[in-house]
């Protein structure tokens, strides 16, 4: 595998050691062989304690994802349970992990729902997206609560290294569906940036199958999205920085529950709809003291707001949650052989509801250390957080990674790590149906990797795993959540990349068995096996190139007595670059029209499931001219 300029003198530096260059994040996104998210620094990826995998803006325009959910549905371990098409609120599996236990970035902050815990992937817009870096496995001691099933990390578009670089892109697809986005970019010796703005639209489709009449319609899904980003060096030595992204728009969606009606004490029907907003905004410096010590402070700012309403009905809800975050991270590079991180974060939610919780704030803040020891014939990686919160107190997470290189093509990684979630504020504070004595559900995670350089055009990354969950937070038969439930999760996970006659190929493979320990049922939404395979090829000027994902059976509850069936779906996709400046896109999702669901929902005592999107085509051109 042939190495960037930047990418090989990152694989040359002692483990821990960042570059002095002016932009090295900047220049570092665009690479597929390091990583950031997994240390907060750059790092080579093969350094990196965690299993994880890289998708570039190169592979984004190579994949032609129509979302990052369907990106992500290609990451082995990560499984996407959505409920109906574009727009509709997904669940990210990693690892078998339930949603909430993952934490979600978009450049280094928090997205996530403090109410709900759900990340609202599904509303960032693929076109502001430079990169998406998946880690898989427990990274608490960096990251603090959330991150029991890993870490998802999207980075906003940057700008260039030399003069302007506009862009424009256009598609047209099924359900009158339509993407249109601009941007430009540039930068020189100092300063960098960054500029877009998008505009998603589709008809959508009916959702559910069977339902109340006003359900019938299709479900139709906006989504305008803007993205900022720029950066400035001072000097060779110190860089500032702040990126934007900022998502709004609307999603109707079917209720088959129907909506209960006090007066009549009946259901009647409706026709929701939500208004939604997603953004984050965050700003920087970073600094290198000394050749030994480099430092970053960042400052964030997320907000989460979502009104839901109602056509046939003056019924409407707000939940709105917002978030301010410090963070402060060292690197020090203590000698050839040891280095170190030293880092504090400070976090507070806050909400405005149209429900009144109990208590409508809280506040979060840590203190971490890392150590790095590489030795002549193995390294060593341990690593210690204390959080402290406003509502449950304190935590302590631990995590360790032994490396053992076999030999220059073949390490073997030994890892124990242990993590931990924070109640949100409906398990907390929700009115009837809330406790407030709910401790934090905890981890402890053991791995065993291998990572293989085949031969030079293969790569063979395979991870065998456990995980302990304990106090993990269910509804008991009061309605309210209680620390009862616990389980474990056995699994076994595969990446080949693999160059042969001119064909990429990235092969995924995933097997689990999550079990709840008290009634030895699977847990609820995960399929014990998936596989992802991408092949493609670049003919001069035609690219062509195919997805198959397989799914296999599970259970859409916890006492397993409503099965989900399994499915396959093969894609297609293809350009052509008329010149320098256009180039014409064209793919086909679920070529052979399977029909499959990934969620069901109860109408009048039966269970359905929730249609996802059939065959369905989409046409786009994209134009870079020269300036």
């Amino acid at each position: 595998m042939k190495l960037s300029p930047f990418a090989l003198t990152l694989t040359l530096l002692p483990a821990g050691q960042l570059l002095a260059d002016t932009f090295e994040r900047d220049q570092a996104l665009r690479l597929p062989d390091v990583l950031i998210s997994a240390n907060r620094q750059v790092e080579a990826r093969n350094d990196s304690s965690a299993a994880n995998t890289v998708f570039t803006r190169e592979d984004i325009d190579r994949l032609q994802p129509s979302s990052v959910t369907d990106l992500l549905r290609r990451v082995p371990g990560v499984q996407v349970g959505q409920t109906g098409g574009r727009g509709s609120l997904p669940g990210i599996y990693i690892r078998g992990t339930k949603p909430a236990q993952s934490l979600v970035l978009v450049d280094g902050q928090r997205i996530g729902n403090s109410t709900s815990g759900d990340s609202n992937l599904q509303h960032i817009n693929i076109e502001q997206v430079e990169r998406v870096e998946v880690l898989r496995g427990s990274r608490s001691v960096i990251y603090g609560s959330d991150a029991i099933g890993g870490v998802i990390q999207i980075f906003t578009r940057r700008g260039g290294e030399q003069g302007l670089q506009p862009r424009m892109h256009m598609g047209f697809g099924s359900n009158q569906a339509w993407e249109r986005s601009l941007g430009l970019s540039g930068g020189n010796a100092q300063t960098r940036f960054n500029l877009g703005a998008s505009l998603d639209e589709t008809a959508g489709i009916n959702r559910t199958h069977a339902s109340y009449p006003s359900d019938g319609d299709h479900d139709e899904y906006r989504n305008r999205a803007i993205s900022l980003s720029l950066s400035h060096a001072l000097n060779n030595d110190i860089e500032i920085g702040a990126n934007l992204l900022d998502n709004q728009g609307k999603s109707a969606f079917d209720n088959p529950f129907g909506r209960f009606d006090m007066n009549t004490f009946e259901s009647v029907q409706q026709q929701p709809y939500s208004e939604f907003t997603v953004s984050s905004v965050s700003s920087y410096v970073d600094a290198r003291i000394n050749d030994l010590w480099k430092t970053r402070l960042e400052f964030g700012h997320s907000e989460n707001r979502e009104k839901t309403l109602d056509k046939l009905s003056d019924e409407r809800s707000v939940f709105n949650t917002y978030r301010d975050s410090v963070n402060w991270q060292n690197d020090l590079n203590l000698d050839e052989r040891n280095s170190l991180i030293l880092g504090g974060d400070w976090y507070e939610d806050r909400i405005n509801s149209s429900t009144a919780f109990d208590e409508d704030s809280r506040w979060n803040r840590a203190a971490f250390i890392q150590h790095r020891y590489q030795a002549d014939s193995f390294s060593t990686e341990l690593g210690l957080r204390r959080d402290q919160n406003q509502q449950f107190g304190g935590q302590n997470s631990w995590s360790g990674t032994f490396t053992l290189p076999l030999n220059p093509d073949n390490d073997v990684l030994l890892t124990y790590s242990e993590g931990f979630r924070a109640p949100t504020f409906n398990d907390l504070y929700y009115p009837d149906f809330s406790n407030p004595a709910l401790k934090p559900e905890t981890s402890k995670s053991y791995e065993l990797q291998w990572r293989s350089q085949l031969t030079q055009s293969s790569r063979l990354e395979a991870s065998l795993y456990r995980t302990d969950l304990q106090d993990a937070i269910i509804f008991g038969s009061n309605n309210r959540p209680a620390n009862v439930a616990s389980a474990r999760i056995n699994g076994f996970e595969a990446a080949l990349k693999q160059e042969l006659f001119g064909w990429q190929s990235n092969l995924g493979v995933a097997i689990i068995d999550p079990r709840d320990r008290d009634s030895g049922h699977t847990l609820a939404r995960r399929a014990r096996r998936t596989l992802s395979l991408d092949l493609d090829r670049q003919f001069d000027r035609l690219g062509v190139g195919a997805s198959w994902q397989a799914v296999s059976s599970s259970y859409d509850d916890e006492n397993n007595q409503q099965p989900l069936g399994g499915y396959a779906l093969l894609g297609l996709r293809s350009s052509w670059a008329l010149n320098r400046e256009l180039k014409l896109e064209l793919k086909v999702d679920n070529l052979l029209d399977k029909g499959y669901s990934r969620a069901l929902y109860s109408h009048d005592g039966s269970q359905y499931g929730y249609r996802e999107e059939g065959r369905a085509w989409m046409f786009g051109v994209t134009w870079m001219p020269d300036i």
